[in-house]
């Protein structure tokens, strides 16, 4: 047989044409991995800051630039404030820790004085005379202690923080004292309150919120 027979079979070229290749590329470029690789609008937003900021300190000087100097400098450094706002988030305020509730003779509690005297008015107005008695003596003692004239440690009896008192105010040695056998009375030793041991306790905190600027006074003088 002869190889004349046998022809060799026509290449056909693989090269598409204009309309599949636009199609093969619009699918290729349709792929997430280019989309993920594209600048976002942040990605563009600082690289168009740095430019400015590197044109601004690389242009040479003239005098044409006048006040628009201090201008184009403003928009910058606003432009750099928002681009940290966005990059690090709005600044934090600082917070200052509050303090925690002092231990008034073996109990927390974080009242203020005012609202203790209040307390321990609503508790008279009701003839709760115990819970009157005790109010007001801690009233008494947070009172002193809100005003920095007495800072007693930790732990302190109403007996300690009398004497404590009559330490730095001295007029008022022998009130405290009572006051605070009024409140042991009440509170440990199981005696009922009366309205004159609420006025006693009464007395000795009006007295002490009197004495306020001769404590002050007094330790003005010494120094």
């Amino acid at each position: 047989m002869s190889s004349g027979l046998w022809s060799r079979p026509t290449v056909v070229p693989l090269l598409p044409g204009p309309d599949e290749a636009r199609e093969w590329a619009e699918r290729e470029l349709a792929d997430p991995v280019y989309r993920a690789a594209e600048p976002t609008a942040f990605d563009r937003l600082a690289r168009a800051v740095r430019d400015a900021i590197e044109a601004l300190f690389t242009a040479p000087v003239s005098g044409d630039w006048g006040p628009w100097a201090f201008v184009v400098l403003a928009v910058l450094v606003v432009a750099a404030i928002v681009t940290g706002v966005l990059i690090w988030g709005r600044p934090r305020p600082i917070t200052r820790a509050r303090p925690p509730a002092l231990a008034l003779f073996d109990h927390d509690d974080a009242r203020s004085a005012d609202q203790l005297r209040a307390d321990a008015e609503a508790a008279a107005e009701r003839r709760e005379w115990d819970d009157a008695v005790v109010l007001r003596f801690r009233a008494f003692a947070r009172g002193l202690i809100e005003r920095g004239i007495v800072d007693p440690p930790p732990g302190a009896t109403a007996r300690a923080f009398s004497r404590s008192v009559g330490e730095t105010l001295p007029a008022l040695a022998a009130p405290a004292a009572d006051g605070a056998g009024a409140f042991d009375d009440v509170r440990y030793l199981g005696r009922a309150g009366t309205a004159a041991t609420y006025a006693l306790v009464t007395r000795l905190d009006e007295a002490a919120m009197a004495s306020r600027m001769a404590a002050t006074d007094t330790r003005a003088g010494n120094r």
